[in-house]
C-alpha cells in the first residue's frame, strides 16, 4: 500500500498563488500515473490536473488550465501542483492521488479509477 501526504495548502487572497506537494511513502513512480483532485463544500470531487509516469504529459481541468501546473519528481518522489491567479472558486479541499498506469492519454487515464489517494489539504481562497 502507498502513502501519499500532502502539504502546502492554506489561506490566500484571491489573484495570489500556493503551491501543493504530495510526498509517497515509497518509490512507485516509475510505474504511476499522478494527479490532483478537489472537492468543494456541496460538491462532488473533481479532477484538476493529472501526469502520467515519465514526466511526458500533463492534463488539466479546463477551469484550472493556464493556471496550475503539475510536476514530479522522481528522485524525491514527490509530485506538486503550482496554482498561480487563485479564485475563490478554487476554494476546496485538494487530494492527491495515484494511479497505475504506463499510459500517455492522462485525460483518460484516471476515468478508470484512482488506486491510492492522499489524506487532502485545504486551499481557501478569500479577502
Amino acid at each position: 500500500q502507498v502513502e501519499l501526504v500532502e502539504s502546502g495548502g492554506g489561506l490566500v487572497q484571491p489573484g495570489g498563488s500556493l503551491r501543493l506537494s504530495c510526498a509517497a511513502s515509497r518509490r512507485i513512480f516509475s510505474s504511476y500515473a499522478m494527479g490532483w483532485f478537489r472537492q468543494a463544500p456541496g460538491k462532488e470531487r473533481e479532477f484538476v490536473a493529472g501526469i502520467n509516469y515519465s514526466g511526458e504529459s500533463t492534463y488539466y481541468a479546463d477551469s484550472v488550465k493556464g493556471r496550475f501546473a503539475i510536476s514530479r519528481d522522481d528522485a524525491k518522489n514527490t509530485v506538486s501542483l503550482e496554482m498561480n491567479s487563485l479564485k475563490p472558486e478554487d476554494t476546496a479541499v485538494y487530494y492527491c492521488a495515484a494511479r497505475y498506469s504506463r499510459g500517455h492519454a492522462v485525460d483518460v487515464i484516471f476515468d478508470h479509477g484512482v488506486d491510492n489517494w492522499g489524506q487532502g489539504t485545504q486551499v481557501t481562497v478569500s479577502s
